[in-house]
This record gives structure tokens, sequence and C-alpha cells, in this order.
């Protein structure tokens, strides 16, 4: 499908200008026009996500004894419980409706968020009566995902711009899209080899790694995928995500913004000292 588009003439002031101008960097966005075009649909609500699912259902066995009481997600930093910052990132770029995966201790994040009314968002809830892993959970909410939305790992804290991934997706126009975040030392997570901005490879705490990209918990997908996954217990990043690549349909987002994983003591309390929390 081509669509038209028409040549006009603006008179901008020059310290917007510049702030335009920053925003150039060639791949995301190519020319002052391409900014300008992102930010009136940004600003008219147009090419928006709208619905969000959010994995929360994990036992957080490396984070004992605190999650024999909280479940991972609900783990306080900075006040908050962690699921709380992705609650509020969603809101924040106007994906109100979200669908959240529980299973154990699944009534307390229910307790905390109840409807969502008080967080100014709607909460769907889809339970595990047992465990289905990454991609079991979200074969789980099939029903619930008729259209693209934007996928998150609860356990993690991140900073990204939701909006700019997006238009990165539907610029690549693959089934999904991977935000990506370079680490000091990848040979602790599974590393992500890209080829221009297409994913061709994971590599699994590689010894001798050759790229610092990791990643970050953030996915963009196109309801088709949902067909790929197994009516079973699995794994979406080893079991799903292999056969998109496969298939040459996966790309990578890279972003700058902050990313804290909280999977053990140590990094949870990094997180606890580090977070900024989410930005304006």
């Amino acid at each position: 499908m081509f669509f038209l588009k028409e040549r006009i003439s603006l008179t901008i002031d020059e310290d917007l200008i510049r702030k335009i101008d920053l925003k150039i960097d060639g791949d995301k966005f190519r020319s002052r026009s391409h900014v300008i075009e992102f930010l009136l649909k940004k600003a008219l609500g147009l090419k928006k996500l709208k619905k969000a699912f959010i994995l929360a259902g994990g036992k957080g066995t490396r984070l004992r004894p605190i999650t024999y009481e909280v479940p991972k997600p609900m783990m306080p930093v900075k006040g908050k419980p962690i699921l709380q910052y992705h609650i509020e990132q969603l809101r924040k770029y106007g994906i109100i409706d979200i669908i959240i995966s529980i299973g154990y201790l699944g009534n307390k994040i229910k307790e905390y968020f109840g409807d969502g009314t008080r967080f100014g968002v709607k909460i769907t809830y889809v339970e595990e009566s047992e465990p289905l892993g990454t991609g079991g959970a979200l074969g789980n909410a099939k029903h619930l995902l008729n259209e693209v939305f934007v996928m998150i790992n609860g356990d993690n804290l991140i900073d990204i711009d939701l909006d700019e991934m997006y238009e990165a997706h539907k610029k690549s126009g693959k089934l999904v899209t991977m935000a990506l975040t370079a680490v000091e030392n990848p040979s602790s997570y599974g590393v992500v080899i890209l080829k221009g901005d297409k994913i061709i490879n994971f590599v699994e705490k590689p010894k001798n790694p050759t790229s610092n990209l990791i990643n970050a918990g953030v996915y963009i997908i196109e309801p088709e995928v949902l067909e790929i996954i197994p009516n079973k217990p699995c794994s979406i990043e080893r079991d799903v995500f292999p056969k998109i690549v496969e298939q040459e349909k996966m790309t990578g987002y890279v972003f700058a913004g902050q990313w804290l994983s909280t999977d053990s003591q140590e990094k949870y309390e990094k997180a606890i000292k580090e977070w900024k929390g989410i930005s304006n």
C-alpha cells in the first residue's frame, strides 16, 4: 500500500529546530521532516500502541527468602513495586489496556492493582494454574490479543520510548521487534547478534562475546506470532523467537534509556541504589 505525501512549508522557532535536529541520527530519524512527522503522529495519537501484555508469574527463586512472601514483580524499588513502574510507563504512552499474566502469589498482585482504575488503566488478569513459561503464558492470553501489542517482562526496570520503538517496528515490517540494551559484561546474559537492525542469532552467556547487546525484555509483537506458540508450557525466548529469526522476521531496537535487572540479590540491591524512575 502506498500513501501520498504532500510538501508543506513551516515556520518554526530556532530553539525548536535545534531540538528537532538533535533527534536526527540517520537510522531512527533520517531528516527534519521525518522527526516532525513522527512528533505530529505522536501528538495526534496516530499509529499508537493500544494494548500491553506483562509477564508477572515467575517464582523468583534466586531472590528467596524475599519471594517466599512477595511475588518478584511486587518487590519494592524506591517506594514502589517494580510492576507499578511498568504500568506508569505504559500509561505515559497512552497504553491503558493492560493484560497481566499471574501465577505464583498472583493474588497479591490483584489485591494491589485491582482493575487498574486507581492507576488510570484497565487491567485484565490471566492466571496460570501451573507454570507455563514465558511462551505458554502468552499463549494463554491469545484470546485477548488480536492486534499488535507490547510485551514486557515484569521483573526488570526499564525506561524506554515506546513511541519510537513502535515507529521502528512499523518501519521494519517484521513480526517482532526486541528492545536491546548494551551492557558491560554480556557474558552473563543472552547476547543478540544483529545484521543491520535484523536479528540473526542469539548466543546464551558466551565466553567470548562478539556483541554487548542483550535482550531488554520488551517486545512489540504482531498477533500472527501467537499462532506459532505451542499449546503447552514453553519459552518464548527458546521455542518461539528462534523460529521467527529463521524466517528473517525479527528486528532489534537499540535504546539508550536506563535498564536494570533484578533477578538476583546483588542486582536487586544495585537497582534500589541506581534506579532513576521513568523519565518525563
